[in-house]
């Protein structure tokens, strides 16, 4: 799990996110570039969105801070099948 913030203004550097899930805590505007694609962003607060793996640079562009919680997915590499793995959530 990640928390994230940032101030209007800020840009971050190209970053990659597995996939994810993504609750906002806050209101904002964002741009968000990667590769030669770049797609400008409004959420509201209270907003759950899933978010593909990807890499990308985040700015925001809005006149407030930024401020959400990702649930970053992991998952086994390919191939990497556990059979002894137990079903449904564990403590460890």
């Amino acid at each position: 799990m990640l928390e994230y913030r940032d101030k209007p203004g800020y840009k971050t550097k190209p970053h990659s996110h597995p996939d994810s899930v993504m609750y906002t805590l806050s209101s904002f505007s964002r741009r968000l570039g990667g590769g030669d694609k770049e797609v400008d962003v409004e959420l509201s607060a209270g907003t759950v969105r899933w978010i593909g793996a990807q890499e990308h640079y985040g700015h925001n562009i809005g006149d407030t801070e930024s401020h959400c919680i990702f649930v970053e997915l992991k998952e086994l590499a390919p191939g990497e099948h556990d059979p002894d793995r137990p079903l449904g959530p564990s403590a460890t």
